[in-house]
C-alpha cells in the first residue's frame, strides 16, 4: 500500500535533497524515501520501473517525458492512478518536474552529456549539474536507474560489457549460476529487464547479473564485484563523438569494479587486453588459443582453466559460431569465481540455447534456416554471424546508418554469403558497397517480409543449384543481420526481430497450404 501525507506530517520537501552516497536499501525499507518528492525523467522500461520502485517506496513521484501522454506506454496510465504525476509533451519545461525533488533519477538514455538528449532536457540537467557542483544545497542530486540499483542492492554482482556479446554472455552466466538452488539468481539491466523494481526482494543469497551498455556505464559511481568484458570495437558514434570516447566510456566498469572482486577480460581484444593496465582488481583473462597463466583459453577444443584444468568440450555448446565460443569462455571465468564445479558448467552450457534476437534459429523450412540476428546492428557481428553458418547464406541488411565504417564488412559479405536483399534507408548504399565488393546476387525490398520471401527463394534456388540429388543438397540459411538500426522502419530491435519471425512463420503456413 502506498504511503500517503497528512496535513499534520512535516513538510518533507523542505528538507535537504536526499543525498544517495548516504543512502541503503536498508533505510529505504525504513521509510527514508517515504513522502519526499522524487522525479523520473524518461518514462519508457527504465523511467517505468523506477516510478514503480520509488511509489512502493512511499515517494511523492513526478515523471517526465518529452512526448506526449498518448505517445507514452499504457502502463504510464496505470501508475497515475497509483499516484504518479506526469509532466509530459514539447510545451512542458523540463525544469518543472524536479523543482521540489529531493532527488532526480533518470533513464539511462538521459544524460546532460548526451548530444542526443533531448535538447532542451539536456540544457535544463546541464544547469541543474552547475547548481550542484556550485554546492546549491537545494539542488536536487542527478542519479541514474542502473547507479541507483547498484548504490541500493545487498547482492553480489557480476557486471557484463562490451560492444558485442554481452547479451548471450550474460544470460549464459546467469544459466550458470542459476543451477545453484541455495543462491537464487537474477538477471537483468541493458537485456531488457530493468532491476531497479526487484531491489525489495534482493538478499545478500541471490546473485545479479547486469548487462550494461555505453548508455548506463558512464552515468555509474558504483562498479560490480566481477566486471566481464566480450570485447570493444566502435558503436554508438553519434552519442559519444569519438572512438575514443566510445572506448572510454566503455572503459568505466573497469575502472569502478570491487577491489576485492575480478575483472575478466578478453586477451584477444587489444583493447579491452589494454584493461589490465592499472586495474584495481584481481584480473582473469580468456581466449580463443592457449590460456594465459591463471587464466581461460581453449587446449584440443576443450575449454581449459589455468593450463590443464578441464572445463569442458566446446562440441557441448549449442551456441554457433566462433565469436559464442569467445563469450562461453567469459561467462566460463565469471562463473567459476563463484566456485561453480565444471560439471555444472558443461550441464548450462548444454542446455543454453541462446538469447532471442541473436543468432536465433526461427525454422527451418524445405531445407532453408531462418536465423533472427535483428541485433546485429553492427558491422562485427554482421560479419561473426555470417561466419557462423555454413554456405550457402543469404544476407538480410538494412536500416538506419549508425554512422559506423563499414568497409571492412562488404568483403567478408562477398565472400560468405551468395545473395543480399537489403532494406530501409541504407539498403541502396549497402548494395553499392556489396556490389563493389565482388557480391553480383542483390535485390532490394520495400519492406522485411518482402525481403524474407525474397530471400528464401534465392535460398531454395541455390540448393537446387548445389546438386541434383536433393538428399544431398545443402541446409541454406536466409539471415537476418541488419548492419544498421532499426527506427526508421521499427521501434526497436525487438520489434524487427518479431517481424522477420512472423514473416518466417507465414512463410511456413504456405509451405504447409502447398503440401497438401
Amino acid at each position: 500500500m502506498l504511503s500517503t501525507m497528512t496535513t499534520d506530517a512535516p513538510d518533507t520537501r523542505r528538507l535537504p535533497p536526499i543525498d544517495p552516497d548516504r543512502l541503503t536499501m536498508a533505510d529505504v525499507r525504513a521509510g527514508a524515501l517515504e513522502g519526499r518528492s522524487v522525479t523520473v525523467l524518461g518514462l519508457a522500461r527504465s523511467g517505468i520501473s523506477l516510478a514503480r520502485f520509488l511509489l512502493g517506496a512511499g515517494s511523492v513521484v513526478t515523471g517526465y517525458d518529452g512526448r506526449r501522454m498518448e505517445e507514452l506506454p499504457a502502463t504510464v496510465g496505470e501508475l497515475v492512478g497509483d499516484g504518479l504525476t506526469v509532466l509530459a509533451g514539447p510545451d512542458v519545461d523540463p525544469s518543472d518536474a524536479w523543482r521540489d525533488a529531493a532527488l532526480v533519477t533518470t533513464s539511462p538514455a538521459i544524460n546532460p552529456d548526451f548530444p542526443t538528449t533531448e535538447p532542451r532536457l539536456r540544457d535544463a540537467l546541464q544547469r541543474l549539474v552547475a547548481a550542484r557542483a556550485a554546492a546549491d544545497q537545494a539542488a536536487p542530486a542527478l542519479v541514474s536507474e542502473a547507479d541507483l540499483f547498484l548504490r541500493l542492492c545487498p547482492s553480489p554482482t557480476v557486471g557484463v560489457t562490451g560492444t558485442k556479446g554481452k547479451t548471450t554472455t550474460s544470460a549464459l552466466v546467469a544459466a550458470m549460476l542459476a543451477l545453484d538452488e541455495e543462491h537464487p539468481v537474477v538477471l537483468g539491466g541493458n537485456i531488457g529487464r530493468p532491476l531497479i523494481e526487484r531491489l525489495p526482494e534482493l538478499t545478500p543469497a541471490h546473485r545479479v547479473v547486469i548487462e550494461l551498455s555505453e548508455l548506463q556505464l558512464p552515468t555509474l559511481s558504483r562498479g560490480t564485484h566481477v566486471a566481464v568484458y566480450t570485447n570493444v570495437t566502435a558503436d554508438h558514434l553519434d552519442r559519444h563523438g569519438s572512438l575514443q570516447a566510445y572506448r572510454a566510456a566503455k572503459r568505466r566498469l573497469a575502472e569502478l569494479v570491487d577491489p576485492d572482486g575480478l575483472l575478466v577480460l578478453n586477451a584477444d581484444d587489444p583493447v579491452v587486453s589494454g584493461y589490465r593496465d592499472g586495474a584495481r582488481a584481481r584480473t582473469v583473462t580468456y581466449r580463443l588459443g592457449p590460456p594465459e597463466a591463471g587464466g581461460l583459453g581453449l587446449v584440443e577444443d576443450w575449454v581449459v582453466e589455468d593450463g590443464d584444468v578441464r572445463i569442458m568440450p566446446i562440441a557441448d555448446s549449442r551456441l554457433p559460431g566462433r565469436h559464442n565460443v569467445s563469450n562461453l569462455l567469459a561467462a566460463t571465468a565469471a562463473a567459476r569465481s563463484f566456485g561453480v564445479p565444471a560439471e555444472t558448467i558443461r550441464s548450462a552450457a548444454r542446455g543454453f540455447g541462446g538469447v532471442e534476437h541473436r543468432l536465433e534459429v526461427v525454422a527451418e523450412i524445405d531445407g532453408v534456416r531462418f536465423v533472427n540476428d535483428s541485433q546485429g546492428t553492427q558491422p562485427d557481428a554482421v560479419m561473426a554471424a555470417v561466419r557462423a553458418f555454413e554456405p550457402p547464406i543469404v544476407l538480410i541488411a538494412g536500416g538506419r546508418d549508425k554512422g559506423v565504417d563499414l568497409s571492412a564488412l562488404a568483403p567478408v559479405v562477398a565472400e560468405r554469403a551468395a545473395a543480399a536483399v537489403l532494406i530501409g534507408e541504407s539498403g541502396p548504399a549497402l548494395l553499392r558497397l556489396f556490389r563493389e565488393a565482388g557480391l553480383d546476387q542483390l535485390d532490394l525490398a520495400a519492406s522485411l517480409e518482402e525481403a524474407v520471401q525474397r530471400a528464401a527463394g534465392l535460398a531454395r534456388d541455390l540448393r537446387v543449384a548445389a546438386s541434383e540429388d536433393p538428399l544431398l543438397r545443402p541446409t541454406a540459411t536466409v539471415l537476418l543481420s541488419p548492419a544498421a538500426a532499426s527506427f526508421d522502419m521499427f521501434a526497436d530491435y525487438e520489434a524487427r526481430g518479431r517481424a522477420f519471425k512472423t514473416a518466417v512463420a507465414n512463410l511456413a503456413v504456405r509451405s504447409r497450404g502447398g503440401a497438401r
